[in-house]
C-alpha cells in the first residue's frame, strides 16, 4: 500500500477511536461511579498538596478505563472484521504479530494491574490509598520483565539505536536491563506527571504523535495506526478531562500509558529520544527525585511541593496555566527529538 494510504488509514482509526472513545463515556463513568471509585484527598502529611486540591476530593477515578479499552475494543473489531470481509475491513486492522502484539497485550496488563491499585484504594486494603511504593515497583517490574523476556527469546533483540552514532550490538542480557529501565522509568514518571487536570493526557498525547511520526518514516504501519487509535481515545478522553475535569483516568490508566509509550519507542529503536518526545515526564520524575534525596539527607525542600507542576501551583499559577504551558514545553521538545530523528536518519544512509 502507498504512503498516502496508511495515513488515510491512520486518520481513518483516529477518528474511529475518537467517536468510540465519545461513546463509551457514559457506560465507562456509570460502571465506576457503581464501584465508588473517587479520588480521595490526603488530609495528613501532604497540607501544600491538601489545601491545593481539596477541592477534587469526590471527583469519579478509573475513568482511564475508557483509553484502553476503546484500543482493545478496536483492535478485536478491527481484527474479526477482517478475517471475515476483505478490503476496507482489512485496511482497517492493525493487528500484527511483529508489530502490535506486544504493546497492546503489555498495554492491557499493566491496564488491569492499574485497575487493581485503583480498587485497592477504594477498598482500602492495608489501611492505604492503593498499593504501597514497594507493591507497586514489584508490579512495574513484572510488567516490564515480560516485555523484556519478549524483546530478548523472540525477537532476539540486541542493537541499540544511538543518533548519529548508528547501530550498537550489546548483546541480548544488556537490552533486556534496559528495556526494563526504560519501561519502569517512563510507567513511573507518566504516573508522577498524572496530579492536574489534562496533564499526563496532554503529555502523552505529545509522545505518542510524535511516535507515530517516527512509526510512519520506518514503514511500520500498523504500529503507526495502533498508536493512532491510542491518540483517538486519548483525544476523546482528555475532551472530559481538561479543567475542571468530569473524572481522572487513575492507575489503569496512567499506568498502561506510561508502558505502551515505552514500548513503541523500544519497538521503534528510539528509546533513546524518548526523553525529547517525553521530555515533561523526565523533568517530573527528577524534581521528585531531587525532592526526596534533599528532603532525606539535606533535611530541606528545593521546591514548594514536588512533583514540579505542584511546585508551580504552589506559587500562584492557575492549575490550566500549568497544564497549558507544560503542554507548551513539551510539543517544543518533541519538536526537536523529531529533527534530531531526521537528521539522524539522513545522515547515516
Amino acid at each position: 500500500m502507498s504512503e498516502f494510504i496508511q495515513i488515510v488509514r491512520f486518520v481513518v482509526v483516529v477518528l474511529i477511536s475518537f467517536g468510540t472513545g465519545l461513546v463509551l463515556v457514559v457506560p465507562v463513568e456509570s460502571l465506576i461511579k457503581r464501584l465508588n471509585s473517587k479520588k480521595h484527598i490526603a488530609k495528613e502529611g501532604t497540607p501544600i498538596f491538601n489545601r491545593m486540591h481539596a477541592a477534587k476530593e469526590g471527583t469519579p477515578v478509573m475513568a482511564g478505563i475508557m483509553i484502553w479499552g476503546t484500543v482493545l475494543l478496536l483492535s478485536l473489531v478491527f481484527a474479526l472484521l477482517a478475517r471475515l470481509f476483505d478490503g476496507f475491513w482489512g485496511q482497517l486492522s492493525f493487528m500484527n504479530r511483529a508489530q502490535t502484539y506486544l504493546p497492546l497485550a503489555l498495554m492491557i496488563l499493566a491496564a488491569l494491574a492499574g485497575a487493581a491499585d485503583d480498587i485497592a484504594g477504594i477498598l482500602k486494603w492495608w489501611g492505604k490509598n492503593g498499593f504501597t511504593m514497594r507493591q507497586r515497583i514489584l508490579i512495574f517490574f513484572a510488567v516490564a520483565l515480560i516485555g523484556a523476556w519478549w524483546f530478548a527469546v523472540k525477537l532476539q533483540w540486541d542493537v541499540l539505536s544511538i543518533p548519529f552514532f548508528g547501530d550498537v550490538v550489546v548483546g541480548v542480557l544488556p537490552y533486556a536491563l534496559f528495556f526494563i529501565v526504560v519501561v519502569m522509568g517512563t510507567s513511573f514518571a507518566l504516573d508522577l506527571t498524572n496530579g492536574l487536570d489534562g496533564l499526563a493526557e496532554g503529555i502523552a498525547l505529545v509522545a505518542l504523535s510524535s511516535l507515530a511520526v517516527v512509526a510512519f518514516a520506518e514503514g511500520r504501519f500498523d504500529l503507526m495506526v495502533f498508536t493512532g487509535s491510542i491518540i483517538g481515545a486519548l483525544v476523546a478522553f482528555l475532551w472530559f478531562n481538561i479543567y475542571p475535569a468530569r473524572f481522572f483516568m487513575g492507575d489503569t490508566g496512567a499506568m498502561s500509558l506510561g508502558v505502551v509509550i515505552a514500548v513503541i519507542a523500544l519497538l521503534t529503536n528510539t528509546a533513546l529520544l524518548l526523553p525529547f518526545f517525553g521530555f515533561i515526564l523526565v523533568v517530573e520524575g527528577l524534581s521528585d527525585v531531587i525532592q526526596l534525596t534533599s528532603k532525606k539527607f539535606f533535611k530541606t525542600k528545593i521546591f514548594i511541593s514536588a512533583p514540579i507542576h505542584h511546585h508551580f501551583e504552589a506559587k500562584g499559577w492557575p492549575e490550566p496555566r500549568v497544564t497549558m504551558r507544560f503542554w507548551i514545553v513539551a510539543g517544543i521538545v518533541a519538536g526537536f527529538g523529531l529533527i534530531i530523528f531526521f537528521m539522524d536518519r539522513f545522515l547515516l544512509q
